[in-house]
């Protein structure tokens, strides 16, 4: 992949897909696309169309930004995003967001998401727990703070009618040894229950290896 974070996505695509979620021909966002490992994964999986966003300018890899397939809106804010902005909607958010909650991005992310289409978050407990319950060097170590983070984006989407369906752990960490979490979201009623998050969040032990997948 053209970057890192591409591993992270296909462990996730790998682990939602005998559950039902679907990349093939589907028009997709990638939401803080950055250099386009995300991009590059959902292209591979048959993706028809990869809109790629991110607020940063000139980042993406350049065999993505020349392929065809490949929307590119450098310079944008996740929060000001509209159907309009991109030219219809999508069936299919995945997103790598920093220094912000997604508790803050939803309803935009939402709001350009067809309605039976789906959403694959990475949750990163360090941009949801709040500043002042980060530990030392910038890393969420307990697993009742990341338990925490997980199930707050999760119950935000439930008060926007999206329901979780799974969670896994990233493959590999985030900046600084981070454990880090992908979260997938479908419009009605979640189907994953609350202490399958804190299972899947307490066996995330070994970074660098995907943790269990729970719910469907």
């Amino acid at each position: 992949y053209v970057s890192r974070g591409g591993h992270k996505l296909a462990g996730a695509l790998a682990a939602f897909g005998p559950d039902g979620l679907v990349v093939a021909g589907r028009r997709c966002l990638d939401a803080g696309a950055s250099t386009g490992g995300f991009t590059d994964v959902l292209l591979r999986a048959g993706a028809r169309e990869v809109v790629a966003v991110d607020v940063g300018y000139g980042q993406l890899a350049w065999s993505l930004r020349s392929d065809e397939r490949v929307l590119v809106h450098d310079r944008q804010n996740i929060r000001e995003l509209t159907t309009e902005l991109i030219d219809g909607p999508v069936d299919l958010v995945v997103g790598d967001l920093s220094f912000i909650s997604l508790e803050l991005v939803l309803d935009a992310l939402i709001g350009v998401t067809v309605s039976d289409g789906d959403l694959a978050l990475m949750v990163k407990p360090q941009f949801e727990v709040g500043k002042d319950r980060v530990g030392k060097g910038g890393v969420v170590r307990e697993a009742e703070l990341r338990t925490e983070a997980v199930s707050r984006v999760a119950d935000a989407a439930a008060a926007r009618g999206w329901g979780a369906r799974s969670v896994t752990v990233s493959p590999l960490p985030g900046p600084s040894g981070n454990v880090e979490f992908f979260l997938w979201l479908r419009s009605g009623p979640a189907t994953l229950e609350q202490d399958a998050i804190a299972r899947t969040v307490h066996e995330a032990r070994a970074l660098g290896a995907p943790g269990e997948r729970l719910g469907g």
